[in-house]
């Protein structure tokens, strides 16, 4: 688990390093591109830098989760508890005996399952939120571009000799909602692609956990074999040939 846990946080450390090297090298491309309409995609922008902190904070928040299933698997079985997501298997394990039974190792394992979906889904509502801002920049766009065209060419006299001229300045329009289309939809696709990747690295993490917590609950499972069924049975049967004989009488 240690090595799947800091892979996973170093990963997001160097994606996102990347990231600001690629932003700082092409600053001025990347501010050419947020000036074509400033509203629509600063909103991105503050999207993708909200995800890419939640992220971080998702990940920092598996670290108490991470300390205690490692004291817990070490034998310190008294450590303190994790906050959040594994704090009710904690209370289990500890009011419980060493070996659990298998229906109460599916729940334990559901339940975390359950914890760490539920955790995720604010990285995956900022995901969509980002592609649909994309789209909705992309079909704001068309509709300032049909438009303009529309005006362009109801405004357009071709008897007048500077009708070229009129044309020229009328597809300032037209054109900026080109720009608008193609730059929102570049910066939403980019945007929910980096937050889905570094919310890929924390489901990363959480999986590493969950294996780890799965395996070593699974090696103190309880499981009734066939051997102790054979002993058991002819005990009930001779209990309910009993019971039967009582009534009967």
């Amino acid at each position: 688990m240690t090595n799947q846990f800091h892979r996973a946080l170093n990963r997001m450390a160097l994606f996102t390093a990347l990231l600001v090297a690629g932003l700082i090298l092409f600053y001025e491309p990347f501010l050419r591109v947020a000036a074509a309409n400033v509203f629509l995609n600063g909103i991105i922008i503050g999207t993708t830098i909200f995800g890419i902190g939640l992220c971080f904070v998702e990940m920092f928040k598996l670290l108490p989760e991470y300390k205690w299933a490692r004291a817990y698997f070490m034998g310190r079985k008294n450590a303190a508890l994790p906050p959040r997501l594994l704090r009710s298997v904690a209370l289990i394990l500890r009011a419980r005996p060493i070996r659990i039974s298998a229906t109460t190792l599916n729940g334990m394992l559901d339940m975390i399952l359950t914890r760490f979906e539920d955790s995720r889904e604010s990285v995956r509502y900022i995901t969509n939120t980002l592609i649909f801002l994309g789209l909705l920049g992309t079909f704001w766009g068309l509709i300032v571009t049909v438009g303009g065209f529309a005006d362009l060419i109801g405004s357009l006299n071709f008897d007048d000799a500077s009708v070229m001229q009129t044309m020229q300045s009328g597809l300032t329009r037209p054109l900026s909602g080109m720009a608008t289309a193609f730059t929102s939809s570049l910066m939403g696709l980019a945007g929910s692609l980096t937050v889905g990747f570094l919310g890929l690295q924390v489901q990363l993490a959480q999986n590493a956990i969950f294996r780890e917590v799965e395996d070593y609950l699974s090696a103190h499972t309880s499981v009734a074999t066939t051997d102790t069924v054979s002993t058991i049975l002819p005990q009930i049967n001779d209990n309910l040939r009993e019971i039967k004989q009582t009534f009967t009488e």
